[in-house]
Order: structure tokens, then sequence, then C-alpha cells
């Protein structure tokens, strides 16, 4: 995951809300959002090279989101996968508290990375190249590969644009066995417009690339966005998760709706496919 904007309690009928990119290069191989084998409460994309995950939803509603952090001069050739960061909150039991001071005490072992750890009573964030861990404060966030808020254009445009969506009360009702209609958060997902020289980071990777990973959305012949996905808290339906795939021309391919139901006539901690109308 390498963009992402989120939200706690900003509205009361969407305590937590967040959008994402995923950016990697179209080679590695990844299995799309799905319940994984044998544990049917959790619903992430995988790298299928690593074996872990970089965002993802379990139940009773867990969630949890990595981004690497950028550092090309510090790069650990035999650290552990960061996306198994991911999997053990979400197959876990412990508390995002408790969870993020254990992930930060073993930090150093691995590259830099940004971690967020949540449920219904709040989230955590934690990483290596930041200070403590710490409780995520209510309000609008954004992330991409530096710390939680940096001002990277990227960050600030679609953090805000997630505040804005957040503002204009945007989520239409939908029945709880269907999808709600993403499409005006997709489209601040899909943007692909690079701000100026001037206001890109320098993260030593030379202006060139700077300039390809400047734009929220990223399209290359051999790395850009994977996936972008949308995960919604909402109370009285439930946690779901949302993704929308990508091929390399940037167009868009397929998507997939699931969600963890509060509704208590379903089974407990089992994942469903919602329906999505066309359109």
């Amino acid at each position: 995951m390498c963009l992402a904007a989120f939200a706690l309690n900003a509205r009361p009928d969407l305590p937590f809300v967040l959008i994402a990119n995923r950016d990697e290069f179209h080679a590695r191989p990844t299995a799309p959002a799905a319940p994984w084998a044998g544990q049917p409460g959790l619903v992430a994309g995988r790298d299928l090279s690593a074996g872990g995950t970089w965002l993802g939803i379990a139940a009773p509603g867990r969630y949890a989101l990595l981004t690497n952090y950028r550092d090309p001069s510090h790069v650990l050739p035999d650290a552990p996968s960061r996306g198994a960061l991911v999997q053990g909150f979400l197959s876990g039991t412990d508390s995002p508290r408790d969870y993020a001071h254990a992930v930060h005490a073993r930090g150093a072992d691995y590259n830099g990375f940004n971690l967020v750890v949540g449920d219904a009573q709040g989230a955590w964030y934690a990483g290596n190249r930041d200070g403590a861990p710490r409780a995520l404060a209510d309000g609008v966030h954004g992330l991409s590969n530096h710390l939680l808020d940096t001002p990277w254009p990227k960050v600030v445009r679609t953090r805000e644009a997630l505040r804005a969506w957040l503002a204009e009360g945007a989520l239409p009702p939908s029945p709880a066995d269907e999808a709600p209609d993403l499409r005006a958060l997709w489209r601040i997902l899909a943007d692909r417009r690079a701000p100026p020289d001037a206001e890109l980071p320098d993260t030593g990777v030379g202006l060139a690339r700077e300039r390809l990973l400047g734009s929220p959305m990223i399209v290359s012949k051999t790395y850009g966005t994977r996936c972008a996905s949308v995960l919604l808290l909402r109370p009285g339906v439930g946690l779901s998760l949302h993704e929308l795939q990508y091929r390399p021309d940037g167009s868009a391919g397929t998507q997939a709706d699931w969600l963890l139901p509060a509704d208590t006539r379903l089974p407990a901690g089992v994942a469903v496919a919602l329906t999505r109308q066309p359109g």
C-alpha cells in the first residue's frame, strides 16, 4: 500500500472510512481481496511472493493497513516481509494498542514501514522511522511512503478530497446485502495529476522517479497502481472491504466487495460477498 487517507469518527454513520491505492511492480504475483483459506473471517489481498498482505479486515471488526517507508539508503536485504505485520494483527487477538507496541519493539528487524491497526474502539499507528506508537486522534489523516500526515502533494490532495466527500454526506443508503455506491471515492483514487517538480519530495530515487510516484494513481508499463481499496465501518451494517483492480494501462478491472456483517442473524465471523448495481 502506497497511499491512504482515512477518517476516524468524522461522521456518526461512518466511524471509520479508508481509501487507499496499492502500487507495485506489475510482474509481482498478487491475489485479489477475498476470504483467506481456513480463515473465513479474514478478508485481504495477498502478496503471492512473500505471503503477506498490505490491507485487510477480520472479524470481529479488526482492520490493518501497511505502507513502506521509502529510504533507498537504508535497506536490509534479508529483512522479513512487512506484509506479515498486517496478517499478524488480523489473525490475532491483541488489542490495537498492544499490537502496535509489540511491533514497535521489534521494528528494527524490518525495512521501513508504517502500520495502522484498529477496531471499533479506535486505531493505533506504529512504525520504525518515527517515535513511539500512538493512538490516532479523531479526524482525517493521510499516509504514503513517509511518516503519518507528511504533507506530500498527493497525500494532501487525497486527504482533503476525502474530507470534502465526508462533508457532503455522500454515501447514499443501500440494502445490507448490496455494495454502496463508491464511484466518488474511486474517482479520488484515480487522480493521475502530478504536482510541479518544486513540490515533489526528495526521497533519494531521482527526479524522474519522483515524478512517476508523485500522483495519487501511478501508471507505467512496469510499475503502478495495482488496485484501489475502500474500507467502511458502518454501525448496524458491519465492516466492509471493497477492492477495484487496475490493469497496467490504468484501465479498471474487476471489483470485489466483502462484508463482515453486524447482523447477528448471519454466521458470526464469516465474510459475505455483496451484490452490486450495474453502472
